[in-house]
């Protein structure tokens, strides 16, 4: 199952969204639950979201330094 996770899991209490993901608290909840067109329709918001939050996260994600590393072979 596809997931915008990146391993930063902490909700921007100005705008309710993931610094890391940009979904709701509601919507990391229920993830598992929605069908494959529902979480594509929440994944297509969330480059918009995540311009909303107030500060970005300061730190390399696993995820992120993950897919550095897989450039450089």
């Amino acid at each position: 199952m596809e997931s915008p996770c990146i391993l930063v899991c902490s909700i921007d209490m100005n705008t309710g969204y993931c610094f890391g993901c940009g979904r709701t608290g509601d919507e990391i909840g229920a993830w598992t639950s929605y069908t494959d067109a529902e979480r594509r329709a929440i994944m297509e918001a969330l480059p918009a979201r995540l311009e909303t939050v107030e500060r970005k996260p300061r730190r390399e994600t696993r995820r992120s330094r993950m897919a550095r590393e897989r450039e450089t072979y």
